[in-house]
């Protein structure tokens, strides 16, 4: 399984199980989100503790989802950078409109939420 979901009260993790987050798995994971927002999350959490690379496209899935919940009044937040993933982030200045936490549990705090 390439996507696992959590639930932590009101926020919702999405669970990213890959090594390398490419174009292939980019699209499905824009819908998972998708399908998250429209069924009321407005607390997202994307854990991308396994991925040792994303590329532009998985970015922009995240990108695009951030957009859609933010608009709704929600937010999502990102966490467990590898340090391939970091720099990308860096280089990219996507630091600037994610914000980032090194644990889950940090994240999920962050909503006021508890594990």
């Amino acid at each position: 399984m390439d996507f696992m979901r959590e639930q932590f009260g009101d926020v919702v993790v999405e669970v990213v199980n890959l090594s390398r987050a490419t174009l292939k798995e980019a699209e499905e994971f824009k819908k998972i989100l998708s399908e998250d927002i429209e069924n009321g999350a407005r607390k997202l959490i994307v854990d991308l503790s396994d991925c040792e690379f994303i590329d532009s496209t998985f970015l922009g899935a995240l990108v695009v989802s951030l957009k859609k919940a933010t608009a709704l009044g929600g937010d999502l937040r990102l966490v467990g950078f590898q340090p391939s993933v970091h720099s990308m982030f860096e280089l990219t200045r996507m630091y600037r409109v994610f914000e980032a936490y090194q644990t889950k549990q940090e994240a999920i705090e962050s909503f006021g939420a508890k594990i």
